[in-house]
């Protein structure tokens, strides 16, 4: 969820999400974009027959079909590179909560894909917060997560998309936010 948690004199507390920017992404990212330009340059050198690769040769493959499917693969992969690198470039679902004692509001701030509705923010009464969730689901589909309960609004996901907080992570900052706003924390 929150990678740093900064607190002003006891009165603020933000947490900042990681979103699409993790190491795994730009791992993935990287790995494709490899893929997708070498099979893209396999199917160059099947057609023009100069061997773009080097280490191997592919202008030993008939363009027709092999040389072909290699290109299908090439340009799908070029295309879901590019997909990948543009979120982690506008770090889709990076953002933070912040909680604030001296204005009363708990604020949380996530980054969408570019448009009408690229900011997105909700912003309710510390008042309205009736507790924090924490939802653990194992199994092969793993959930760990935070929500933060309102008061005839439901639940807002605090946590970030993707593989699952470590158990005590999520058990210390869920613990830690319920202390500060002074609600219970319900899940454990």
């Amino acid at each position: 969820m929150a990678s740093s948690v900064t607190s002003t004199a006891d009165l603020t507390l933000r947490q900042r999400v990681v979103g699409s920017r993790r190491f795994s992404n730009f791992w993935w990212a990287t790995i494709v974009s490899l893929g997708g330009g070498g099979f893209s340059l396999a199917s160059i050198s099947s057609y023009t027959k100069i061997n773009f690769l080097p280490l191997s040769d592919p202008t030993v493959l008939v363009f027709v079909p092999q040389g072909i499917a290699m290109g299908f693969y090439g340009v799908a992969g070029c295309l879901l590179a590019t997909y990948l690198w543009l979120v982690i470039a506008w770090d889709v679902g990076g953002g933070f909560n912040e909680f604030d004692k001296k204005s009363q509001t708990a604020r949380v701030f996530r980054w969408g894909f570019p448009g009408k509705n690229r900011q997105i923010e909700v912003s309710h009464p510390l008042e309205d917060v009736q507790s924090i969730r924490v939802v653990i689901k194992d199994g092969l589909n793993p959930q760990r997560a935070l929500y933060l309960k309102i008061k005839g609004k439901g639940e807002i996901p605090l946590t970030r998309v993707g593989q699952p907080l470590p158990l005590t992570e999520l058990e210390n900052q869920g613990a830690e936010l319920a202390r500060f706003l002074s609600v219970p924390l319900e899940g454990l």
